[in-house]
């Protein structure tokens, strides 16, 4: 049976105009896909480290020259404010090359370590060797940033990679391909597949040699389960219901405009967003005052003046929806915004800014991850319950904690069951290349950044070398006669306080034992 290729429209979410139709990659060709890009490794992986480097420097130059352009593109295909996606897309990814191409050649080269006595007269050293091909599955709410990051780490470590940018957002992928092309990489070192659901599973069950996934939980571990079936190490970057912990003495005026940048940033579609604020109660009707005067007063459109740009994914507005109405059904008071049935979003997905009070745990905004700009604020009276209430979730992504009290600060940062943890910040960790980036529970599998995120997608081979000049080792065969002299070594090796002197003359023994020659 023919496969159809129709081009499907992109429409955009902020206006509603045809702003480009897309070729979608037909599933038939997948298998010659991967057979380019394995094909294509055999060389890629045996460039220097530096010559590679030097593409990703051309790649960032270019980055530079056209980020106003790259910055058009993803806010008409997002949504979102161009500020938003300058500051919060483009300006990280070209801060990750330049990371990358300070750091990858100390990274990746081999490393000495050190060799135990009981090994004497060996050296021992790790090698970093690039794992293959590498899939690159990645999301709608930053489709340059969260598809960027984890190829360029790919592609330094001398992977060929295969990159399949969310069909939410197609124009930033061809955006992202055509950068890499006039760039001039080698032919299929970095090939992109379009399309939905079906091409990412098709590209998945084609058992690549690793798996860089970001986005939703349930998508996840579906994957995570087509991987654990063919052994294919895996990444999964997944979702977040981030707690904010404001402590009494906070600077309030601080943490109302964290909270409010925290929770509304990318209108609410950050798996870092704040979606849960826990203040303690002697601050809690101030703090909550305070934050309805300041949301009230943002200004949400398309235009450089404007705070809040709109939703992406009108998906994603339905389950805004169902979230604040089981809410307001369970008693929460909206104190900011509207309800969802005077939300204007006929062929736009605008969607009002909201605060709610009066919330508890059982929720579903309280406990699933909404995703869009809702933020609910609840009293807390001790240090111990901010802390059981963080940490009540199934996700564990990223959190943070208000005080001036910086031991207070620390202390409860250290219970808290999370990826990350600011204080009095928010969202930052993921801006600096040499933190982790990861999540605990739900919020996913592995880390990335900094020179663990080279680091992963390269296979961590041990080495040891012998000169190879002594015919035997002590620990080969025959045994008899070891046994008595290995009890002692071992003794007066491990006791609390060694015998060097005996260990000595054990090693020496050994030695004599293993070179004489067997009786019959």
């Amino acid at each position: 049976m023919e496969e159809i290729h129709d081009k499907w429209e992109v429409f955009s979410p902020a206006t509603g105009e045809k702003i480009a139709e897309i070729e979608p990659t037909p599933l038939s060709s997948i298998p010659l896909i991967y057979t380019k890009s394995r094909h294509s490794f055999q060389t890629w992986s045996k460039l220097s480290i530096s010559e590679r480097l030097h593409y990703l420097r051309q790649l960032r130059l270019l980055m530079v020259e056209k980020m106003d352009e790259i910055a058009e593109i993803i806010s008409k295909d997002t949504g979102k404010l161009k500020i938003e996606a300058l500051v919060a897309d483009i300006m990280p990814t070209i801060d990750a090359i330049k990371h990358i191409e300070k750091h990858a050649i100390k990274s990746l080269s081999g490393k000495k370590v050190a060799t135990p006595l009981m090994l004497i007269g060996k050296k021992s050293y790790i090698e970093y060797m690039p794992r293959g091909t590498v899939l690159v599955i990645s999301p709608w709410n930053y489709p340059f940033q969260l598809a960027m990051v984890p190829i360029l780490n790919a592609l330094a470590a001398g992977n060929t990679v295969i990159a399949k940018p969310s069909e939410v957002t197609p124009l930033v992928g061809v955006c992202i391909e055509n950068l890499f092309v006039k760039t001039g990489f080698p032919k299929d070192t970095i090939q992109f597949a379009h399309g939905g659901k079906e091409l990412g599973a098709a590209l998945t069950e084609q058992k690549p040699d690793y798996i860089f996934f970001t986005g939703s939980v349930r998508t996840g571990k579906i994957i995570g389960e087509v991987a654990a079936k063919h052994s294919i190490p895996t990444t999964l970057e997944l979702g977040g219901k981030d707690p904010m912990i404001v402590l009494r003495d906070a600077n309030l005026e601080r943490a109302v405009n964290g909270a409010l940048w925290g929770a509304f940033t990318n209108s609410g579609q950050v798996c870092m967003s704040v979606e849960r604020v826990y203040v303690e109660r002697p601050v809690y009707q101030e703090f909550l005052a305070l934050l309805k005067e300041k949301t009230e007063a943002m200004r949400q459109g398309t235009n450089l003046k404007d705070d809040i740009g709109s939703m992406t994914f009108p998906g994603q507005v339905d389950i805004v929806a169902a979230h604040l109405e089981d809410a307001l059904d369970k008693g929460a008071i909206l104190e900011a915004g509207k309800l969802p049935k005077e939300w204007k979003t006929g062929g736009t997905h605008f969607i009002p800014p909201m605060i709610l009070s009066n919330v508890d745990h059982s929720m579903r905004i309280m406990k699933e991850e909404t995703f869009g700009p809702v933020l609910p604020v609840m009293p807390f009276d001790s240090e111990e319950e901010a802390v059981a209430l963080a940490n009540e979730s199934e996700y564990g992504l990223n959190s943070s904690v208000w005080t001036i009290d910086k031991e207070k600060a620390r202390r409860i940062a250290s219970q808290l069951v999370t990826g990350a943890v600011t204080i009095n910040d928010v969202l930052i960790t993921v801006a600096n290349h040499h933190l982790p980036f990861g999540g605990a529970k739900q919020s996913g599998v592995g880390r990335y950044h900094g020179e663990q995120g080279l680091k992963i997608f390269c296979h961590e081979k041990a080495i040891m070398v012998d000169n190879g000049h002594k015919n035997t080792e002590i620990q080969w065969y025959p045994y008899e006669g070891k046994y008595p002299t290995f009890l002692s070594l071992f003794k007066n090796y491990f006791s609390g306080k060694p015998n060097w002197i005996e260990f000595g003359k054990d090693y020496m023994k050994l030695i004599k034992i293993s070179k004489a020659k067997r009786k019959d």
